[in-house]
């Protein structure tokens, strides 16, 4: 996080389909809890919600044909440029939503390196509880994020029980302390060339390039 660059930007990735879905709602409190913690503590934040369900389509023919769309590459490069992301998944037949899984498999396997995120998902019975942890929390794994302890799952009996505040004030005090640390940019900013780079294999990397001055705490120019 940089002081100069103005608010700590706390982005809700989110794969719900439906107008007022519980899923988005999951993502907006984790993503307010998250601002109201940051702010408590003196730092300046805001959140902001992706919606993946308009872009369904232009993440399929991302996939199909290796082709962005404007609207995807707007969506991507304020995920990118996030200080920390909510995820907030429904759960589908046992799993995350395929939106979700899609959205993430057009992203560059170096966008997300050190970036704090919280990890969440609704569903319609507590069965699923371990989905978060079993499928969301490998998959920012793999993109080298940084996963708060805390993850939240919510099914219906959830929403009137006060359990569930408290686990999302739990994982919004997590993910406030990965953003306040600045840990994106002291990871990256020391660590770049010793990971491996599998996106840009034989060729040089760009520095100067906003994603990277984004992540190790630049200004976008």
């Amino acid at each position: 996080m940089n002081e100069t660059t103005g608010p700590a930007s706390i982005v809700v990735l989110s794969a719900g389909v439906s107008e007022g879905s519980t899923t988005r709602l999951l993502g907006e409190r984790l993503g307010r809890a998250a601002v109201e913690r940051l702010t408590e503590e003196g730092v300046a934040a805001e959140a902001r919600i992706v919606d993946l369900a308009p872009l369904a389509v232009d993440t399929a023919r991302a996939i199909v044909s290796g082709l962005s769309s404007p609207e995807l590459e707007a969506a991507t490069a304020i995920v990118t440029s996030a200080d920390a992301l909510v995820l907030a998944t429904p759960v589908y037949k046992a799993g995350v939503s395929g939106l979700m899984k899609s959205y993430l498999d057009t992203l560059d396997t170096d966008a997300l390196i050190a970036m704090p995120a919280v990890v969440g998902a609704t569903g319609g019975s507590p069965r699923h509880a371990m989905v978060p942890d079993e499928q969301l929390r490998p998959l920012l794994a793999y993109f080298r994020a940084i996963a708060a302890p805390t993850a939240v799952y919510a099914a219906p009996e959830d929403w009137g029980d006060p359990g569930l505040t408290k686990r999302i004030r739990r994982a919004a005090i997590e993910l406030a302390a990965l953003v306040r640390a600045d840990a994106r940019a002291e990871i990256v900013g020391h660590a770049w060339q010793g990971y491996q780079h599998d996106a840009v294999e034989g060729g040089a990397i760009d520095f100067d390039s906003d994603l990277m001055r984004l992540a190790t705490g630049g200004a976008r120019v």
